[in-house]
């Protein structure tokens, strides 16, 4: 799909992951609209790319109705959803404490959140872009209305201790793939995820040095974590190549966690 002209939304748009792929659909003359909570820092970032900034909640329905509305107003009917916005949390299943025996379990609250946020936030941002997208004629050979891009995570089929939360959420969004892609293929939409490895987010910017370290020494190679740019190019490419449908690729310099 040719992408110079279209529109695009991307949650989690103000810094991170998302940051990087606004950057780069900008940089291919792509009007980005940001959907993020963080208002000071996706005002910024609009202003610098010719984009702009849309106070979203994922998690709720209102929140971000009005969001594609204001975005569509003021850049069109975006072709590119890209899905950034999330979180995780730490929390094990059942544990007993070492000092006193107590015995404690994941609060379900808390489970629910990162649900509620990771998996149910991006399917209701799917489902609000998509009935957008099939209202749009279909362009080229291929007859191609719009793309979608989900960030999942390695922990999707990889998850460690204290993960029940973010590695369910995660490969929730992984299963989502290819029905979505199978139910959308007649309106000329596809639907494709990346599972991205230890990258390096603001999440790790004010990490100690020695776990830096750590972390850039357990991927098999390059021995570093991976660059949210380098997240944004293979988003960059799933939504150019017509071809690419239905997918969940894994990006993290062959790690297994």
């Amino acid at each position: 799909m040719e992408l110079k002209g279209l529109t695009a939304v991307v949650t989690g748009g103000a810094s991170g992951l998302g940051e990087a792929c606004a950057r780069a659909l900008a940089a291919q003359d792509v009007k980005v609209a940001i959907f993020d909570l963080n208002a000071e820092k996706g005002t910024a970032l609009a202003s610098e790319i010719g984009g702009v900034f849309c106070a979203v909640d994922i998690t709720g329905d209102q929140s971000v109705a009005d969001g594609f509305a204001a975005s569509r107003q003021a850049l069109g009917q975006e072709r590119i959803l890209v899905n950034c916005a999330g979180r995780g949390n730490t929390f094990k299943t059942a544990q007993r404490s070492r000092e006193t025996g107590e015995i404690t379990t994941f609060p379900i609250a808390e489970f629910e959140k990162i649900v509620l946020l990771n998996l149910v936030g991006t399917f209701r941002c799917i489902t609000a872009s998509a009935a957008g997208m099939m209202t749009l004629d279909p362009l080229g050979d291929d007859k191609e209305r719009g793309v979608i891009v989900n960030t999942a995570s390695v922990a999707a089929t990889d998850g460690q201790a204290g993960q029940a939360a973010y590695a369910s959420s995660k490969a929730g969004i992984v299963g989502l793939t290819l029905p979505i892609a199978r139910d959308l293929r007649r309106e000329g939409i596809r639907v494709n995820t990346i599972l991205p490895g230890i990258m390096d987010t603001p999440l790790f910017a004010t990490a100690r040095p020695e776990l830096r370290q750590q972390l850039n020494e357990s991927v098999p190679f390059p021995r570093r974590m991976g660059r949210p740019a380098e997240f944004a190019s293979l988003a960059v490419e799933m939504c150019r190549n017509s071809y690419f449908n239905g997918e969940h690729v894994r990006l993290d310099g062959a790690i297994r966690m």
